[in-house]
């Protein structure tokens, strides 16, 4: 009897192993980030797609403006200036537009961004990459200030619901919200460089000073800093308002959880129920909009830049606009799309990992 039973056990353990099925709920995921997925590839093909027709319904461009000039100067015939030109601007400027929009996107899944028409010989990409670490250093540091200074001061409000010092915050916090950041930045010029004469404008002008070396040394540090000041001063003071307001709102309604109540009933210290309770989970819906936030970095930078004369992406932005240099529109355009739309896909999965209660489509996630 023992012989059998031994070995029928041994029997069902030499046996196939049959791999557990995904729950219900891992299947939703994935299936939840591949719909995702196609969403935001989709978004950026139509985004792209748009921009490239709607920058060519603007007046005028270098291109033509170079054949023309050709013309006039060497007196040789159209198809030669526009032979030089296609050779300088990398584009055929008589090929049908749908035809340039096959080249232009087959150049796309290449790395190729075509060249800039302003600065003949200079490729989109490198002047996406000689600007854009500016604005993301400039934008990136303001944020993180005025998301930590919005979240302690959002918490001091909810906190003392009611009294004066809250009153007096929400009111700040309101005002600098409604506040475009752009006005600011022309209220701090004129306030700080023009009345109280705080800052010299023309030394503060460009990304770091004319002649310096690039390096990692304190120096260059502090000259990064300090052209960088007035435009981070502007992001952080037009930004903060938003976080303590939507960080209040989050508190008082955490405040009225169930669990902090059971919390204060089992003699827990304020201190305890506030950072191991109420700040941790009041928190949670600012980091899904804070990564929303960082994807907006290169759109918003554009008028902040070019009043303090900032060397970032924006400044390139608004110069190309002006010269209707339509490649580094289209690099710039897309760089912005995929930002915002990567940023929307990360603090989806973001919010989902940091609380797992959230539910999309009806059913949970994980």
């Amino acid at each position: 009897m023992s012989g059998a039973v031994d070995t029928s056990a041994t029997k069902l353990i030499e046996g196939p192993v049959v791999e557990p099925r995904p729950s219900a709920a891992r299947r939703f995921v994935n299936a939840w980030l591949v719909r995702r997925l196609f969403k935001a590839v989709l978004t950026v093909f139509i985004v792209t797609t748009g921009t490239f027709f709607l920058v060519r319904l603007l007046p005028g461009n270098p291109v033509d403006t170079y054949i023309q000039t050709q013309i006039a100067q060497t007196g040789i015939s159209y198809e030669a200036a526009a032979a030089q030109a296609k050779n300088l601007f990398s584009l055929d400027p008589d090929a049908p537009v749908i035809s340039q929009y096959a080249t232009y996107m087959v150049n796309l899944l290449h790395g190729d961004f075509g060249n800039s028409t302003l600065s003949p010989g200079t490729t989109v990409a490198q002047v996406i990459k000689t600007y854009l670490p500016w604005t993301l250093f400039s934008v990136g540091v303001a944020t993180v200030i005025s998301f930590i200074v919005g979240i302690v001061a959002g918490m001091i409000m909810a906190y003392r619901r009611e009294s004066w010092l809250d009153h007096l915050l929400t009111s700040i916090g309101s005002l600098l919200h409604a506040i475009p950041n752009y006005i600011l930045a022309i209220l701090i010029v004129v306030f700080l460089g023009v009345k109280l004469q705080l800052f010299n404008l023309t030394e503060a002008r460009g990304s770091y000073t004319a002649g310096v070396e690039p390096s990692f040394s304190l120096s260059f540090l502090n000259d990064i800093f300090y052209h960088a000041f007035l435009p981070i001063l502007a992001y952080a003071l037009t930004t903060v308002g938003s976080w303590a307001l939507v960080m209040k709102s989050s508190t008082v309604e955490t405040l009225g959880e169930d669990y902090v109540t059971v919390a204060r009933a089992r003699g827990l210290s304020d201190n305890r129920i506030r950072s191991g309770y109420v700040g941790r989970n009041a928190v949670l819906p600012l980091f899904s909009q804070l990564a929303v936030s960082l994807g907006f970095v290169v759109g918003g930078a554009i008028f902040v830049e070019k009043i303090f004369g900032y060397q970032g992406i924006g400044f390139s932005l608004f110069n190309a606009v002006n010269g209707r240099d339509y490649p580094v529109l289209q690099g710039i355009f897309l760089v912005v799309t995929i930002s915002v739309v990567a940023a929307n896909l990360l603090a989806d999965v973001l919010y989902s990992r940091l609380d797992p209660r959230i539910r999309v489509g009806g059913k949970a996630k994980g």
